[in-house]
């Protein structure tokens, strides 16, 4: 008799292993009777998750951590024992703020320091002249696409609580947002990017693996308490889940692996093969950008939970005023990710090594991150003023 499970993800292409996994059969070869139920919002996701409505869920890396933490929401101890996804964020602007950050530059704008510079130059220009403030787009105050976005800004030199506007919206609904002029850009995963550039509506600027090389964007994460319930169920679908990851980076696969994708997001296959390719049309012109690290879904360890990822994100919580620095909330954090029961469901030995590139964290700038000295790292950032992060959320 098959186990029955209920998963939530959100229409994005770093929930691939999910749907290949279940559309494969590699769950249904472990047991498993996986539902995925699509939502439209994080918070959707994270409370369904928290209250059981879920058994497990496609889902943002800093807010399994935020709600392990009981941050911003009631604490309910979340773990990750699988990444779904490294990488795969864009920035994404108007055309108007794609030619003035062009005219603002003072190099090659696919430099992050370059456009930054050039952003903070607009910024300054619009506050002189009494306009109203560049607002950008984010998924969510605890994610990927809110620390990317302002550690690029404020490379720059712009504070982003106080020379820009930072508003949540849910990923489907970016693109809608750049065209009615509401936001001037955003940060969001695929395909959400690549849909603005189809309708003529947006350029891609960055993609995210500029910013910092090898992010862990998104996991699947279940309750603590549920996980030690439920271990034989849980190592089941961790292994369904590692071989639909392998499945998906076969380039051999990619037209039907688009094909299932592409039906679970309702968008062009074609679209979804150039995502996985890294490969991503950046202007409605027709000009392109590769990168074979834009979205890492099942090679080069992708897979495994990284303890630094953890605590490389608890101290963007920390930098942007999200909570106070403990060493105990750091350990809680770290917790959170568990390459320990990725290890033991796969069957593999344990390695104290884990999956980040040979600089560490691969950010573009700023100083070196260790995990064993996180209020070092931060004190050599700039000191800011103590103020509340601004962040407007739209329902």
């Amino acid at each position: 008799m098959s186990t029955r499970l209920r998963i939530g993800f959100i229409p994005l292409v770093d929930a691939a292993a999910l749907i290949v996994a279940v559309e494969c059969g590699f769950t249904a070869a472990e047991g498993l009777d996986v539902s995925l139920v699509r939502e439209v919002s994080w918070s959707n996701v994270r409370d369904k998750l928290n209250i059981g409505l879920f058994d497990a869920a496609h889902m943002l890396s800093p807010m399994a951590i935020a709600s392990s933490l009981g941050i911003g929401h009631l604490r309910v101890p979340l773990i990750a024992p699988f990444n779904l996804g490294l990488n795969g964020n864009a920035i994404t602007v108007s055309e108007p703020l794609y030619a003035a950050i062009l005219a603002h530059a003072d190099g090659d704008i696919t430099d992050p320091g370059v456009s930054a510079r050039a952003l903070a130059r607009i910024a300054a220009e619009r506050k002189t002249a009494g306009e109203d403030q560049l607002t950008f787009g984010i998924t969510f105050p605890f994610s990927n696409h809110n620390y990317q976005t302002r550690f690029w800004m404020a490379v720059g030199g712009i504070d982003p609580d106080e020379d820009v506007s930072l508003v949540v919206l849910p990923p489907p609904y970016m693109v809608e947002s750049l065209q009615s002029g509401q936001i001037d850009g955003y940060c969001v995963g695929a395909p959400w990017n690549s849909v603005a550039v189809g309708q003529g509506i947006g350029r891609i600027l960055l993609f995210g693996c500029a910013i910092m090389a090898r992010a862990s964007e998104k996991v699947l994460a279940v309750r603590e308490r549920w996980a030690d319930k439920n271990r034989d169920t849980l190592d089941a679908l961790l292994r369904g889940l590692a071989r639909a990851a392998a499945f998906v980076e076969d380039a051999g696969n990619r037209a039907d692996v688009a094909r299932m994708v592409a039906a679970r997001l309702d968008v062009a296959d074609g679209i979804i093969a150039r995502t996985l390719a890294g490969d991503l049309q950046i202007a409605v012109d027709g000009s392109t950008r590769s990168s074979d690290r834009y979205l890492i879904i099942g090679r080069d360890g992708a897979g495994r939970p990284d303890t630094v990822q953890a605590a490389w994100i608890y101290a963007q919580m920390v930098r942007w005023r999200q909570t106070p620095y403990s060493d105990a909330l750091l350990n809680d954090a770290r917790a959170v990710f568990r390459p320990d029961l990725y290890d033991a469901a796969l069957g593999l030995q344990a390695s104290p090594a884990g999956n980040l590139p040979p600089d560490g964290i691969g950010c573009f700038s700023g100083p070196a991150f260790g995990p064993a000295d996180v209020c070092g790292h931060l004190a050599a950032w700039p000191k800011r003023p103590a103020a509340r992060p601004r962040l407007s959320v739209v329902r």
